[in-house]
């Protein structure tokens, strides 16, 4: 495990050791939705809110055919956007927030998506998981990525007993080394995809049901 006298964490040593073996279980930290550039991923993230990924990689393959840079989707008529985003559900006002976000990117960003979070908060249908996908996934960023598998796994396995997203992610940044957070922000997503799924999860085949509380 990771950690030094400058990156302090707060987690037990079997907290640690569930952390480390989920990780090595699913090292793998591949954005979930398509995109082929950091301005396109913010888009999806932003359109993935209440969304399957599926749908929204679907929707997102003939938003960006159409509107691929931040100059072409700032220009876009506001009715064409919607009727792209329609599928991924509140189009009217995801449509407003990608084409808003793309102005402000031009006018204040100079056409590059930040990194800093109060500047990627600052956007429209940004809030701080949006953030923290765009922190880790594009600048290597520490980033804790409370979204509803993150949530369930994190509970279930004892790491948290929160229910506000925020308050997870701030338990969690207090448990997990820095230089962790973004991968295994990724590795519980993962887990909680191919295992402990909200209903009838698979605990018998889990591989840290040893390690875990709830199995």
């Amino acid at each position: 495990m990771i950690q030094t006298e400058d990156d302090p964490c707060q987690a037990s040593p079997l907290q640690l050791a569930l952390i480390e073996k989920i990780i090595r279980h699913f090292p793998d930290t591949a954005p979930f939705l398509e995109s082929e550039n950091p301005f396109q991923l913010l888009v999806a993230v932003i359109l993935s809110a209440q969304c399957t990924d599926a749908k929204v990689n679907e929707v997102t393959r003939i938003l960006f055919r159409a509107f691929p840079t931040p100059s072409r989707l700032a220009a876009a008529p506001l009715a064409d956007v919607e009727k792209i985003v329609y599928p991924t559900g509140f189009y009217r006002e995801k449509a407003a927030h990608i084409v808003e976000t793309a102005r402000l990117i031009l006018e204040k960003h100079g056409g590059e998506v930040p990194l800093d979070m109060e500047a990627l908060t600052a956007l429209p249908g940004v809030g701080r998981k949006t953030a923290n996908v765009i922190r880790g996934q594009v600048g290597g960023l520490p980033a804790i990525i409370v979204d509803t598998h993150f949530k369930r796994v994190t509970r279930r396995l004892g790491l948290t007993e929160r229910e506000e997203p925020t308050a997870i992610e701030k338990e969690l940044e207090a448990l997990v080394p820095s230089t962790l957070q973004f991968s295994f922000s990724m590795a519980a997503n993962r887990l909680g995809r191919a295992f402990c799924s909200a209903r009838n999860p698979r605990c018998g085949d889990c591989p840290v049901q040893k390690l875990c509380p709830s199995g």
